[in-house]
C-alpha cells in the first residue's frame, strides 16, 4: 500500500480508503468506511433482545407444546 499526504494536515493516509471495490460488472460498489452509529445502535438493541428472547423463552417444547 501506498501512503500519500492528505490536502489540509499532510498527515499521511492510506490510499486503500480511498478504493473502491467493484462486483457484479459495476453493479455493486464496496467502500471502506467506518460503521454509522444507528447502525451499532441496532445491532446493541438487536443483541439485547435475542439474549432477552433466548433466556425467556429457552428450553421446552414449544408454545402450547407443553405436556
Amino acid at each position: 500500500m501506498s501512503d500519500k499526504p492528505d490536502q489540509a494536515g499532510g498527515q499521511l493516509q492510506d490510499s486503500h480508503h480511498d478504493d473502491v471495490e467493484s462486483y457484479g460488472g459495476g453493479y455493486i460498489q464496496a467502500h471502506h468506511g467506518d460503521i454509522n452509529g444507528w447502525l451499532l445502535l441496532v445491532y446493541a438493541i438487536l443483541w439485547g433482545w435475542a439474549l432477552y428472547y433466548g433466556i425467556t423463552y429457552w428450553g421446552g417444547l414449544g408454545p402450547g407444546l407443553d405436556y
